[in-house]
């Protein structure tokens, strides 16, 4: 039997798209403009480090960061994500999301300055200080998953949710575009003050000393629009869902949302205590109720984020070694190394401008339209093609005159995977959960797919290097082959596909509808024999 909606949740539900509306989004998506712009930025970097760090005198090549350091520098981000989306996840249904909020992005500018000024000038003082900083770098843009997500859930209208969450998370793929722009802006700038000959002509001039500032720059950056979007944060009302379901405070939801929505919204304390101590809303995240009611959506929406990051994080982040092994970017020996920055950056600006902002606005466009689930099988299903495509005519994409070709095809499973299960695995769990557990589960869900990264980000780095253990990066044992590699993205994209059944299509519910926090006490269904048959059935 349905209950009667709270009102400052209906008025929530039904309200037309106004200014606070975008204030939110605003807000919720400078955190992850800062996110991405801190996690991706460090592949613009990473042959930069190896250069200044590793480079050997006298050696044929420039230096690469070995394969320990080029894993942890790569992966130690992620890992701290993983380990914040569990932690500021949990601790947003604890304590709330507001107070929280601004934790989050204390330690994010913070630590973007710290990684920026890691210590000392040998390699392993360096790195050590930068993968330090980096790990609670990520640790605190963990928390801004679970947490901007709920926000902008729990202020959200039902008809246009799917929407403003999308668009919060569509920062994303313009802090993407932002780690690029500024790595072209420094490293020509750089490369016209101080004007460099390519490796193979004088390995030593190659690299001026100025170069250490390059990287330096572009990691702290990441400081600035986090900084600023501070004071909004703490300025923003907590969500009256956590306020009255979770706080069971009335009177300060019904107060806060008057002012939100600029109308007068009546308390109801009554109602408030029947809901919150109703059995079916009071079942923890650890009880046969949970599993029952909950279990198998939330084993879709960890299983599809898991999936999907596998293969994002592995593209985005080697990126450039796609790109050198095709031939695009051209053998680092022939660069300064303030100009293979900008090569870098350049490619990888490119596809990001064409393909993945795109797909992050055609989410927004099209999710409330089409729903949650079809977008998220039709990107399952396009990157598995466009993966499988470059995957196995390989040898013909390598060839030069086919590079454009490549490239395109590449483009296109980015486009796919934000038009798709980039955006909507972010969105869902933020949708389908009780407000009590919502932000934990969003972090369960989120932390599954930085685990996916993981894998990506560390398999992938070992997994591309050539079958040839002559032609490998120096100190990496031979692998798969980038071929290989791209055809078992492929596979696994595939299976994402068939994940995706387990999750369920949110749109045009209201969340209580979805949580089943309306719905009366599920260990007390009362059955009546169904006309015509001898069936039950639970009313």
């Amino acid at each position: 039997m349905v209950k009667e909606q709270l009102e400052v949740l209906k008025a929530l539900d039904i309200a037309k798209t106004q200014l606070y509306h975008f204030t939110a989004i605003v807000i919720a998506g400078m955190g992850f403009f800062t996110d991405a712009y801190d996690l991706f930025c460090i592949s613009l970097v990473t042959k930069l480090l190896g250069r200044i760090y590793y480079t050997v005198p006298g050696a044929e090549k420039p230096g690469s960061l070995p394969p320990n350091v080029a894993a942890a520098v790569n992966g130690v981000a992620l890992v701290g994500t993983l380990a914040g989306q569990l932690f500021f996840g949990w601790l947003g249904d604890r304590m709330g999301r507001k107070r929280v909020y601004g934790l989050t992005l204390l330690i994010m500018v913070t630590c973007s300055i710290a990684s920026g000024l890691s210590l000392g000038n040998q390699p392993k003082a360096v790195m050590a200080t930068l993968c330090f900083f980096r790990f609670w770098l990520g640790f605190g843009i963990g928390g801004d998953y679970p947490l901007s997500a709920t926000i902008m859930s729990e202020y959200a209208n039902k008809k246009t949710r799917g929407a403003f969450i999308a668009a919060v998370f569509a920062m994303q793929g313009t802090g993407i575009l932002a780690g690029g722009i500024v790595a072209i802006i420094v490293s020509s700038i750089f490369d016209k003050q101080f004007p460099a000959p390519a490796y193979q002509v004088d390995a030593k001039a190659s690299l001026p000393v100025e170069a250490d500032y390059i990287w330096r720059i572009i990691v702290i950056f990441g400081a600035i629009p986090a900084a600023l979007t501070y004071y909004w944060r703490m300025k923003m009302p907590e969500t009256a869902r956590y306020t009255a379901l979770v706080e069971k405070n009335a009177e300060r939801a019904a107060a806060d949302m008057s002012k939100v929505l600029n109308k007068e919204i009546k308390a109801e304390t009554e109602m408030v205590e029947r809901m919150t101590t109703d059995a079916s809303n009071s079942f923890g995240l650890f009880s046969m109720q949970f599993l029952k009611r909950h279990g198998l959506p939330l084993l879709g929406t960890t299983s599809t984020w898991f999936l999907l990051d596998i293969a994002f994080y592995s593209q985005n982040l080697f990126q450039k070694d796609i790109f050198t092994a095709i031939g695009w970017i051209p053998p680092a020996k022939t660069m300064s190394a303030s100009e293979e920055v900008f090569k870098i950056a350049r490619a990888q600006t490119l596809i990001a401008l064409c393909s993945t902002v795109p797909g992050y606005w055609f989410t927004v466009a099209f999710i409330d339209i089409m729903g949650r689930w079809a977008i998220q099988m039709m990107g399952f299903f396009f990157m598995t093609v466009f993966m499988f495509a470059i995957a196995f005519p390989y040898n013909y994409w390598s060839k030069k005159e086919n590079r454009i070709g490549f490239v395109i095809m590449y483009a296109l499973t980015f486009f796919f995977a934000n038009f798709g299960p980039n955006s909507t695995t972010f969105i869902v769990p933020a949708e389908i959960f009780p407000a009590r557990l919502r932000s934990t589960c969003h972090g369960i869900s989120a932390a599954a797919g930085k685990a996916g990264a993981i894998i990506g980000a560390f398999g992938f780095l070992y997994a591309a290097q050539n079958q040839d253990p002559k032609k490998t990066d120096h100190g990496y044992p031979a692998g798969i082959g980038v071929k290989n590699s791209l055809i078992v993205l492929g596979v696994i994209n595939f299976i994402g596909m068939l994940f995706t059944f387990l999750v369920p299509e949110p749109n045009g519910k209201s969340l209580e509808e979805l949580s089943g926090e309306n719905d009366g006490d599920v260990e007390e269904e009362k059955v009546y024999p169904q006309e015509g048959n001898n069936r039950s059935v639970p009313v």
